[in-house]
């Protein structure tokens, strides 16, 4: 599914940058990564995000509610796993 329109709701790039170096460090010290690794990054982790979120309505519609709730996100990530 392609993404038609940005909603400015993206962290700016120096904070990207920070997180994705700061979750390295538990693996690796002194990593750098290119700037086209981090938007990589962002765009696998928005991709997964926006999957879930998809998956998590469906949940709160097959309950017959319109409003999602945590137990709706657990049970779209526990059916995501046997997928």
């Amino acid at each position: 599914m392609a993404r038609t329109k940005q909603t400015g709701a993206s962290p700016p790039a120096a904070r990207r940058r920070r997180l994705v170096r700061e979750i390295a460090q538990d693996f690796k010290t002194d990593l750098r990564f290119q700037s086209s690794a981090v938007a990589a990054l962002q765009e696998a982790a928005e991709a997964y995000l926006v999957g879930l979120f998809e998956d998590t309505n469906l949940c709160a519609i097959h309950a017959k509610r319109v409003t999602i709730m945590p137990k709706d996100i657990q049970l779209a990530r526990g059916l995501g796993e046997r997928a």
